[in-house]
């Protein structure tokens, strides 16, 4: 489960050419649910940043707090609220991490999952719109999961899926085959995510400094 990201300055026009974007890129180093973040949708054939809710909110969701920030890639085509959307509105979030809490003897101690090499990630999602007026509208999504790496399983058993650059149209687009799009939602590679302990002021989501990714302890990656 992704229930908190760090969202670090990302150079995105050089990661995905051809990018437009409608606002700054919002950062964060550690952004709870339920707060406005930047994301990628296609926009007339052209990728576009724009800023969207975290916490799937359809139009006949009553009760904000049950916005799913979440939903399971085995189940997107089963469940009404998110079958329609993974079908013609998918997105893409930047993130530079993903936290992820052990269970420890007297707590739990957070880690920070990155890329070993600590680039860029372009995070699954999906978004619905929901018009506020005739001429308003607030648009919101949900990470995609799926299982963790044989690594990361100790700290959590599902992470959003990890899309490369240079997959990014093919999931955006509305019209790549379904089939196509269900076979980007899988595992990262062993290889490509590592996790390292950091501080517990990150608990508190509240905190919005640069401590609460600070190391305490070595990355954990897959041996080479």
């Amino acid at each position: 489960m992704a229930g908190r990201l760090h969202i670090a300055p990302i150079d995105l026009p050089h990661l995905l050419p051809g990018l437009a974007i409608d606002a700054p890129q919002l950062t964060s180093p550690n952004l709870a649910p339920r707060q406005m973040l930047s994301a990628i949708r296609l926009e007339a054939g052209r990728p576009r940043l724009g800023r969207l809710f975290w916490g799937l909110t359809p139009p006949w969701l009553k009760v904000l707090d049950h916005a799913p920030h979440c939903a399971r890639a085995e189940s997107l085509e089963e469940r009404p609220m998110f079958r329609e959307a993974f079908q013609a509105r998918r997105c893409l979030v930047p993130a530079s991490g993903i936290y992820a809490w052990k269970a420890q003897p007297r707590f739990k101690q957070p880690f920070l999952i990155t890329r070993v090499d600590r680039g860029p990630l372009l995070l699954a999602g999906l978004w619905c719109r929901f018009h506020t007026t005739l001429a308003e509208h607030a648009d919101s999504l949900a990470l995609i999961t799926v299982p963790t790496s044989t690594l990361l399983a100790p700290l959590t058993d599902r992470l959003p899926a990890v899309i490369a650059p240079d997959q990014a149209r093919r999931w955006l687009d509305p019209q790549t085959p379904l089939a196509e799009v269900r076979a980007l939602l899988k595992p990262a590679p062993g290889e490509l995510l590592g996790a390292f302990p950091v501080s517990r002021r990150v608990n508190n989501p509240a905190h919005q400094d640069a401590t609460c990714a600070h190391p305490v302890g070595p990355m954990l990656s897959q041996p080479e």
